[in-house]
């Protein structure tokens, strides 16, 4: 692990410098090395900005925030990975081209190693904040460069990436470092508060001014009340480094016992403790925690408060909810699915659902509720394409009473804030306007909603999960849909098959229709089953609306079929037999037409069916990497599967 420093460097700037000189010399660089115009391609680019989504995500608005504050001064923000390639900028239009000259642009790396000394590269070496001013770059090219970056550190300690403005040498300004270095910090207190958005959270300081500022210490402790990790300021606070802190007990960092401290807290929420650092310094205190802990008379047991509400109740609510066994009905696909969001559920990482309209995306957002430590509080779904325009942001974000008019008395809370504590699923994000886009980031970001036509803002702790069935890439790419928005809602990206792709037809025919008769008071005359010439029908449809047809073509049969034995070909809609195609023969008299006529994977697997599932999964997965133009990341989100996985295939294809 990296030692996190909470020292500033004891050499003098002088030398920082002469010892970055020296390194670059020893890299093999000329003073007249050209700039090298070869950044990352577009797809390794993004690749690379996927493997550093989360540090990405975070690290957008606070760029977008320190450009404001710069903004005219002939300079640019920019975002690296660990190893210094430029993962984003934000600049002004005239400098950005500037700059372009000596390849600062993203895409390029900008290690001492390739650029010799600068800030970024220099900074990263050091682990330190570093500004180097014109002359002092070590390439000739580079001095019309005036830069200052600050590294940013995950909650652990490690570099992981970042935080420059560069610009033109004549707009120098002294102030800029200490701006960078608390943009770079508020970046790392959003991953911090991210990380450990499950665990104990301690803010303290020793004044209470300082509380809920840049400046307070943040400490996270598991369960048992010893430490998981700190951020800077703690750290300084502390006076010790984190590897010497970690697993250390709350009582020898506090001089309270954890309970205690847990229990007092719990009596006053919002309101601030006293605690004793090992040092005898008193600092001001406020710990938070996801779920609220409510204590017996034994203050070493807490429980939490969902627990001692009416636990019948919600048993019974839950007992006809969807889960994750109630959609793992024998799809492999889908299992993939299933088994990767399980990995994530009781973890604040957001869920992003692809797929086609109808393929089950609510129910996989409503299972993912059901399954998360969030069960109790409110699952709240918004349709962004139902809402129009002009009311989706008082739908979603609330209002003030006379906010605007035909505006309710009283106001509304808005949908994030009746979600708050549980889950709020967001369907079709693709179809929100860019507007509320930007009102949605600042809510991700903040945890708070400021309703229209109000003033104060509302904190807000809830689990988002987005669906669409747009190519939000694309959108991006047209100016549709904000780039900071997409990294912010995608943690984890899973695609569910059509339901023409799935091999779990007979299953799904079953599950649905015993939910239609839970429903139905007098399900006794509703047929309990379709008839297999019924089942040879489906399994021949392109079900273009997918789970959803299915399901209203069940709901309209098994009310003709009422009092029948079983739900016939008659008792089926007129409309749905448009969709199926005239029946398969797979014998020897099927012609070569018929098979290059036949629908692609995502509309008839029939077509593509072999005698053995690992031949079909095989045809699939090529398929799938030549849409994708043999991306792998992407093949395996569409696929739902880990990209190890898609490797493991191709390397087996090599082989063989």
């Amino acid at each position: 692990m990296t030692q996190r420093s909470v020292t500033p460097p004891a050499a003098g700037r002088a030398d920082v410098i002469a010892q970055a000189h020296a390194r670059s010399r020893d890299f093999g660089l000329r003073v007249s090395e050209a700039p090298d115009f070869h950044p990352l391609e577009r797809l390794a680019l993004r690749d690379l900005v996927e493997r550093n989504r989360s540090l990405y995500a975070h690290a957008l608005p606070v760029m977008e925030t320190l450009h404001a504050q710069i903004v005219d001064t002939q300079s640019m923000v920019l975002l690296t990975d660990s190893s210094g390639v430029v993962l984003h900028s934000l600049g002004d239009s005239d400098f950005v081209e500037k700059a372009k000259r000596v390849a600062l642009c993203p895409g390029v790396s900008w290690a001492e190693a390739d650029r010799g000394t600068n800030a970024i590269g220099t900074a990263l070496a050091d682990s330190q904040p570093t500004v180097v001013h014109g002359g002092e770059h070590f390439l000739q090219a580079n001095r019309i460069l005036t830069c200052s970056c600050a590294p940013i550190a995950d909650p652990y300690g490690r570099t992981i990436g970042a935080l420059d403005v560069s610009g033109d040498t004549r707009g120098f300004h002294k102030h800029t470092l200490a701006l960078v270095r608390m943009s770079a910090q508020i970046i790392e207190n959003h991953l911090f508060a991210n990380q450990f958005a499950e665990a104990v959270r301690v803010r303290f300081h020793a004044r209470s001014e300082f509380i809920g500022t840049l400046f307070e210490g943040l400490a996270a402790f598991g369960a048992d009340g010893t430490l998981l990790s700190a951020n800077r300021s703690a750290l300084f606070q502390f006076g010790r480094p984190l590897d010497a802190l970690l697993a250390q007990p709350f009582e020898a960092l506090f001089g309270t016992a954890f309970p205690a401290a847990l229990q007092q807290a719990s009596r006053a929420p919002g309101e601030c403790l006293t605690l004793v650092l090992p040092s005898g310094v008193r600092v001001v205190a406020r710990a938070e925690y996801a779920a609220r802990p409510v204590f017996s008379a034994d203050a070493a047991s807490p429980r939490t408060a969902a627990q001692s509400s009416a636990a019948s109740q919600a048993a019974r609510a839950r007992a006809a909810a969807v889960t994750f066994a109630t959609l793992d009905t024998g799809d492999a696909q889908m299992a993939a699915v299933l088994q990767r969001v399980a990995k994530v559920r009781g973890r604040d990482i957001p869920l992003l659902v692809l797929g086609k309209t109808g393929t089950g995306k609510e129910w996989l957002a409503r299972a993912m509720h059901e399954e998360s430590p969030r069960r109790d509080a409110p699952f709240v779904a918004v349709n962004c394409a139902s809402l129009p325009d002009t009311l989706i942001e008082a739908e979603l974000f609330g209002y003030e009473d006379g906010a605007f008019t035909g505006a309710k008395k009283r106001g509304s809370v808005g949908k994030i804030v009746q979600a708050d504590g549980g889950t709020l699923f967001l369907d079709e994000i693709g179809d929100m306007p860019l507007a509320q886009q930007v009102r949605l980031m600042r809510v991700l970001q903040e945890r708070s909603v400021v309703p229209l036509g109000g003033t104060r803002a509302i904190p807000v702790d809830v689990r988002i999960v987005c669906a669409t069935h747009r190519n939000l890439r694309a959108m991006i790419e047209e100016g549709t849909f904000r780039e900071d928005l997409y990294y912010r809602i995608n943690g984890l990206v899973v695609t569910l098959p059509a339901l023409a792709a799935r091999s779990d037809l007979s299953v799904l025919v079953e599950r649905i229709l015993a939910r239609l008769r839970s429903e139905e008071p007098d399900s006794a005359r509703m047929p309990p089953c379709v008839s297999a010439d019924v089942l040879a029908i489906f399994t021949r449809c392109r079900w273009p609306g997918n789970l959803r047809q299915l399901a209203n073509v069940l709901r309209t049969a098994v009310i003709m079929a009422e009092g029948a034995d079983e739900i016939g070909v008659e008792h089926l809609p007129d409309d749905f037999l448009h969709d199926c195609e005239p029946e398969r023969h797979d014998g020897p008299e099927r012609s070569e037409a018929s098979h290059a006529d036949a629908a692609p994977v995502e509309d008839s697997p029939d077509s593509l069916q072999p005698a053995r599932m690992e031949e079909w999964q095989a045809k699939l997965i090529e398929q799938t990497l030549a849409r994708n133009n043999g991306n792998i990341s992407a093949a395996a989100r569409e696929l739902g599967l880990a990209r190890n996985t898609v490797y493991r295939y191709m390397r087996m294809r090599t082989t063989h």
